[in-house]
């Protein structure tokens, strides 16, 4: 995995496009941050791709929220209370 900057890519963009299409993972930074993936793709393995990396963020949504309410001890809830839970986590996000 290559970790570049976004003013490196400004710069000089063809090493990080090379490195993708030769099968890396390209962590584009801001400030030292990670701010997106870059991965290769190919015209005929575009969609199967982008299935599976959004079905692997919701496999990793689920298992956040399943260590949450195990730490919350919130296995007992009602639907109300899961309601609650599920208005608020959406607040956080939109704030």
């Amino acid at each position: 995995m290559k970790f570049v900057s976004s003013r490196e890519i400004r710069v000089n963009p063809r090493p990080v496009f090379e490195a993708a299409e030769g099968g890396d993972e390209v962590v584009l930074t801001s400030r030292g941050k990670p701010v997106a993936l870059l991965l290769g793709v190919s015209g005929e393995d575009l969609e199967e791709t982008v299935r599976l990396v959004r079905r692997a963020r919701a496999q990793a949504a689920v298992s956040r929220m399943r260590k949450t309410a195990t730490q919350k001890n919130l296995g007992n809830m009602s639907q109300e209370e899961i309601g609650e839970e599920v208005k608020a986590a959406r607040g956080e996000r939109a704030g």
